[in-house]
């Protein structure tokens, strides 16, 4: 079934209240007391909330035992992902299942993993369609005020949280300094707050454990796994990827044909994002032996294809590539033998090209790095919009909707039938 956006954000403080439940009771059984186990005060474990929405969002198009293991899929790569991050940003470990068996990393263990998949399929075929029936129970307008609060009171939540888990005192105190007058009233409420998220969450995770942050090189450009050479990885990324699919197309297919993913140069943003998920996420594992980054390369390649089909096709109403008419094929969204692909890709990509190609975005002067960098990230940011817009144009044209706006009838002007066919060759209309 499908939900609307008011129906998603229920379901995300259902099943993130659900969750917090879930993981409450099960550490009272465990240090024998309550603990609050969600990351933020509120009684929401938003890792629950987001995993639920996530799920119902793109495994939708599973049926039957393929929803089973699509969520299986889903949970391991959510909860590895959402691990790594976490670890990465906060330089804390907060859950470990090192002492299971089939774990991956601690991070994730598969066991469990298939257990909660048996609660996902229940939440897809029963609890979802329950839920939405009592959503449209409740007035609109009631439900809208209810909504807007938690929303709110979310975001003030998690802004804390995060300024305490970082342990920046000093930013928790500034956030809520009003005026002068005020300040030594503000500092002490600020040290309060500070101090209380912090006990509560030692309480919550006593089992968290300290890792060793990355350390960066002063004077020197993009140093470490930093934002500014994320924007470049992911600029160089999406060159290369669009090129190597051209070329790919070339040989297989007999014809040059465009693989981009907007209307201005060769630039394939699936290929970008993958190539700065797989520097985030992969190159920990580095000096680990092949066969390890090719099985996690070919196992995070398939979710990721997956997920960016279904987002392009609710985003844009259009299927950018079918793999129906291969064998071993998931929905014809992604089959086995381009999975493959994709840990090849993440061996040669994290053992050969990254080390050579980090060198030498380093080279580049701080001052020149930073000033293009912003340059490029203001392009890729319009080229993205107009492409969003000139495939959401093309969707209502084809469903004979009229130009009334300004924008609509600029991107009949630029960009019209002939010129999408030309830069997306194998898009197809879904609605």
């Amino acid at each position: 079934m499908v939900l609307s956006n008011y129906e998603l954000i229920w379901l995300f403080f259902i099943y993130s209240f659900l969750g917090w439940i879930l993981e409450t009771v099960a550490a009272a059984f465990k240090q024998k007391r309550f603990v609050n186990k969600g990351m933020v005060n509120l009684p929401f474990c938003i890792i629950y909330g987001a995993g639920a929405v996530f799920i119902t969002i793109f495994g939708k198009g599973l049926n039957a035992i393929w929803l089973y293991i699509g969520s299986i899929i889903l949970i391991i790569v959510f909860k590895w992902i959402a691990g790594n991050l976490i670890e990465k940003i906060y330089h804390e470990k907060w859950w470990d299942y090192s002492d299971r068996p089939l774990n991956i990393d601690g991070y994730v263990s598969i066991t469990d993993s298939a257990l909660l998949a048996v609660l996902v399929v229940a939440m897809m075929k029963w609890g979802n369609p329950l839920l939405a029936k009592a959503f449209r129970i409740i007035p609109r307008m009631l439900g809208g005020i209810i909504i807007w609060t938690l929303v709110i009171l979310m975001l003030i939540d998690i802004t804390a949280t995060v300024i305490a888990v970082c342990g920046k005192e000093h930013k928790a105190k500034q956030l809520i300094k009003i005026e002068h007058g005020f300040t030594d009233f503000t500092t002490l409420l600020g040290e309060k707050i500070y101090s209380h998220i912090e006990k509560r969450l030692k309480r919550a995770y006593p089992d968290a454990k300290k890792t060793d942050a990355v350390k960066t090189e002063n004077g020197v450009f993009a140093s470490g796994c930093c934002f500014y050479k994320l924007v470049w990885l992911f600029l160089i990324g999406s060159f290369l990827g669009d090129i190597t699919e051209t070329i790919f197309c070339r040989v297989t297919m007999g014809v040059w044909m465009s693989r981009s993913s907007v209307v201005w140069g060769d630039f394939s943003i699936v290929w970008g994002l993958a190539i700065v998920m797989a520097t985030i996420l992969l190159h920990r594992y580095r000096n680990k032996p092949f066969y390890t980054l090719f099985f996690a390369g070919t196992f995070l390649g398939g979710a990721y294809e997956y997920i960016c089909s279904v987002f392009t096709e609710i985003a844009f109403g259009k299927v950018f590539w079918d793999y129906s008419h291969l064998p071993f094929n998931l929905g014809g969204r992604i089959n086995l033998l381009f999975c493959f692909f994709w840990g090849i890709a993440a061996v040669v990509w994290i053992k050969v090209i990254y080390p050579k190609l980090s060198l030498l975005i380093e080279k580049i002067p701080v001052k020149a790095g930073k000033i293009l960098s912003w340059v490029l990230i203001i392009f890729m940011c319009c080229n993205m919009a107009v492409s969003s817009l000139a495939l959401i144009r093309s969707t209502q044209r084809k469903n004979d909707i009229p130009a009334e706006q300004g924008w609509q009838r600029i991107m009949d002007e630029r960009f019209d039938d002939e010129r999408i066919m030309q830069i997306y060759p194998n898009a197809t209309n879904t609605y």
